[in-house]
């Protein structure tokens, strides 16, 4: 692999990574305003699996990129607006690691049965 190819997949997984703290921020966002634990964690799962097909190789990368975001969020909110979340907010939003890592690796498992599957003749 030569350099100029490393620069290219660096920047082609930067839009990914990007695409998961924009999803943790939104998912914050929306469990402050909702305040419904299992919306939040569908929303999780949602957006894991949705990484984990489009990238699965090292699907754990996604949990961090997108969960670290949601206490981030919240807290910031906090900051800024002075929306107060409750104590099951805060503890949900580092819970939300779970329902993550059961999308991200789903969606690897889905998108590596799908490859495989294709190539089948």
């Amino acid at each position: 692999m030569t350099a100029s190819s490393q620069s290219a997949t660096g920047s082609r997984e930067a839009w990914f990574y990007l695409l998961g703290g924009l999803s943790g921020v939104g998912i914050g966002w929306v469990d402050l305003t909702v305040n419904d634990l299992l919306f939040t964690a569908l929303l999780v799962l949602a957006a894991g699996m949705l990484l984990g097909i489009l990238r699965p190789w090292r699907p754990w990368r996604w949990v961090i990129a997108i969960v670290l975001f949601i206490p981030l969020t919240e807290f910031v909110a906090y900051r800024v607006t002075h929306i107060q979340p409750t104590n099951g907010q805060i503890f949900g939003s580092f819970l939300t690691a779970l329902p993550c890592l059961a999308g991200a690796y789903g969606g690897a498992v889905v998108r590596n049965v799908a490859d495989n599957l294709r190539h089948k003749k």
